[in-house]
């Protein structure tokens, strides 16, 4: 078995370091036989921000698609374009916005625009007569800005109405577009279903077995989900909390779902378990790549709390994250054959 996907890795998974620059990071992904880049909104204003005189966004926007044309780098994405969906906001605004996000994602030549499911609880609702007209309103604003640009959909662990693959799928379905599809994430997946990082165990304290609940979840998605629906996949793993996240604990936040926590600050690469990573990502991968043939572009989405640390620069965790995927291919062929 010979593993053909192309690999992407997100700017934020180089680094999250002031001095970890945006073009840094498209270097290290280059010299590490990357073949995409998710590029973070936040990376693309720092870099911005950082150029005397400062420049707009847009200008910027135009300077690294060409940085990453001349390292032969495409970009996958820019992300995140969050809590559109049945806000209480004016969706006018709202458009407006995603009417620059769309611009700047052309202006990067990016494939996609990744959208995660609403998640703001104190100002939004999840009526699908509201939301799937707003959705497909974003898409078709999308259509006419740039005609080659799809909006990936991505179901957040914390979602306050799409928290699984299947709910993401539904609202795909429904909105009925062809530049509008599904993210899937391995990381909201296993920590909706299966892990906890407030439990002794690390995983879901319920009273089900976790591992058949995830079991079920991807044997439904190998059996169920059009391919032609997915357009890209995003892989990481979970660090492991213990004791388990507590008021206390350095990462608690009290106004977070411990999920968003845990997300945000510990998600190492995949089998990185000398970090603490302890996830069943082989499991999920094998759904996803082996069983399904998925053959398109597989990200590394990590977020890793020692990446703020300026010693730990694009060009080691570059080299972490394709030892991370050699590894996980090794794994997947051992379990194939």
């Amino acid at each position: 078995m010979t593993m053909e996907n192309p690999i992407a890795i997100a700017t934020v998974s180089l680094g999250q370091h002031p001095s970890h620059t945006l073009p840094s990071k498209i270097a290290a992904a280059s010299h590490n036989s990357f073949s995409g880049l998710e590029i973070v909104y936040n990376d693309l204003a720092n870099y911005a921000a950082s150029k005397q005189p400062k420049i707009t966004i847009k200008a910027a926007a135009e300077e690294i698609a060409a940085l990453c044309t001349s390292h032969k780098l495409a970009v996958l994405s820019l992300n995140p374009f969050k809590n559109f969906e049945g806000h209480s906001s004016p969706l006018s605004e709202r458009l407006d916005s995603a009417r620059h996000w769309i611009e700047i994602a052309s202006l990067l030549k990016a494939q996609h625009l990744q959208i995660p499911s609403q998640f703001d609880t104190q100002n939004s609702v999840g009526d699908e007569h509201v939301i799937i007209p707003e959705l497909q309103q974003l898409a078709n604003l999308a259509a006419e800005i740039a005609p080659d640009l799809k909006l990936a959909y991505e179901a957040v662990a914390w979602g306050r109405y799409v928290d699984t693959w299947q709910d993401s799928l539904r609202i795909v379905e429904l909105v009925d577009r062809n530049n509008f599809g599904v993210c899937l994430d391995s990381f909201h997946v296993v920590a909706r279903l299966w892990g906890d990082i407030t439990t002794e165990s690390g995983r879901k304290e319920t009273g089900e077995d976790v591992d058949k609940v995830l079991r079920q979840s991807l044997d439904e998605f190998v059996a169920t989900c059009p391919l032609e629906k997915v357009f890209y996949v995003q892989l990481s793993d979970g660090e492991r909390f213990s004791p388990p996240l507590n008021p206390n604990h350095r990462f608690y936040d009290a106004s977070f779902p411990s999920a968003l926590t845990w997300s945000r600050n510990s998600r190492p690469f995949p089998l990185e378990t000398e970090y603490g990573g302890y996830m069943p990502v082989i499991e999920v991968a094998k759904a996803w790549l082996v069983q399904k043939k998925w053959k398109g572009y597989v990200s590394l989405e990590i977020f890793d709390w020692r990446m703020r640390d300026e010693e730990n620069g694009p060009e080691e965790n570059a080299r972490r994250g394709i030892k991370s995927w050699k590894r996980l291919v090794a794994e997947l062929q051992k379990a194939s054959s």
